[in-house]
């Protein structure tokens, strides 16, 4: 029988001084935090996915493989109830005794309030705040972070028993990425009003180094023998977003100079990382259906702005695209802010990021 060398096997299982033994299980929420995940784990292992891709974050049910990878993690990274409401209860019965980070909620990330309107007529991108105090976060300290992109991550605060920041008030509008025509009002959250912060916080390259970092921190306290490895990979992964939005950045100057459309408001995070305005949504930012008084605003809005392209998304009745379109000339593209289609893994996020840029500069 053939042996192999103790050396291959240590090579193999050790490469770099890497132990694979004691590295934490993790769950996460959707895919772009999966992907975020994956990237900090790289070369060591792989987290897991309860709302898998294609499926609503507003209305999954989670499977048994999906609700065991909960009950089964040492850490949970989920954008919060704001994104997924129904997942909170889950995570609180099944991962009671995992460390949970609610990434809408900390301190330094960039939050922005739902637009109002069809043509968002009243926002603008200066006025948004960073995430304020929260005092409850799992509470353990993560001690201090690195600057990122101007924002301070340092005194992490108490949730669950670990310090992880002061967090903000996310707030508690929520909606459903990939269902047509459910409630506009959810659980008590008022949709209709866009109360809130908008929960599309992933979107923003500069939350998602930010996260990166966060994520490298908790990983190390579980796992501290690897801890420079995930540091490492949290570092190569915000260069790497970092030259991934100069590139997307350079690639959109035409998108500029003529005005789009989005089917639901899901996109302001991109915008506003990659100085963006849209001239409005056909759907609210719940994505439910608009009423026909609504399609007939946003028509004159394509009119009246003189819109090039509207951006339609997969899940989504691509009849009201083509009513909105009707006799405007505009073109249109289909873009998904969950990636839908996209391979899995430590390259996830950057191919979310150059997928968006690609379709919108494609369109003009």
């Amino acid at each position: 029988m053939l042996k192999t060398p103790l050396t291959s096997v240590a090579a193999l299982m050790g490469l770099a001084g890497v132990s694979l033994a004691d590295v934490p299980k993790v769950a996460t929420d959707i895919t772009p935090v999966h992907g975020l995940v994956a990237r900090v784990m790289q070369g060591l292992g792989e987290p897991s996915l309860v709302v898998p891709a294609g499926a609503s974050p507003h209305h999954h049910s989670m499977r048994p493989s999906e609700a065991l990878a909960l009950s089964q993690a040492d850490v949970v990274f989920w954008m919060g109830e704001a994104l997924t409401p129904w997942l909170e209860g889950a995570v609180d019965e099944l991962a009671k005794d995992a460390h949970v980070i609610e990434l809408l909620e900390l301190e330094g990330g960039l939050a922005l309030p739902f637009r109002e309107g069809v043509g968002f007529e009243a926002h603008d991108h200066g006025d948004h705040d960073d995430h304020g105090d929260h005092d409850d976060h799992k509470g353990h300290d993560h001690g201090d972070h690195d600057d990122h992109e101007g924002h301070d991550h340092d005194d992490h605060g108490n949730h669950e028993g670990h310090d992880h920041a002061d967090h903000a008030e996310a707030g508690h509008a929520h909606e459903d990425e990939h269902e047509e025509g459910h409630d506009e009002d959810h659980a008590g959250h008022d949709h209709e009003g866009h109360e809130g912060m908008d929960p599309h916080a992933w979107l923003a390259p500069e939350n998602a180094m930010l996260w990166l970092d966060v994520i490298a921190a908790e990983l190390s306290e579980h796992d501290a023998e690897n801890a420079a490895t995930y540091a490492a990979n949290a570092a190569a992964g915000k260069l790497e977003i970092k030259e991934a939005k100069v590139e997307i950045m350079a690639s959109l100057g035409k998108v500029r100079e003529g005005g789009f459309v989005v089917f639901h408001d899901a996109y302001q995070y991109f915008e506003h990382s990659f100085d963006l305005q849209a001239a409005g949504a056909i759907s609210l930012g719940d994505a439910a259906d608009p009423s026909p008084a609504r399609i007939a605003e946003i028509q004159q809005v394509v009119k009246e702005k003189q819109v090039s392209c509207v951006f339609s998304e997969p899940q989504f009745n691509p009849e009201l695209v083509a009513t909105v379109l009707e006799g405007s000339g505009a073109q249109t593209v289909v873009i998904d802010p969950l990636g839908t289609g996209l391979e899995l893994g430590s390259g996830f996020y950057l191919s979310l990021l150059k997928e968006l840029g690609a379709a919108m500069a494609e369109c003009h």
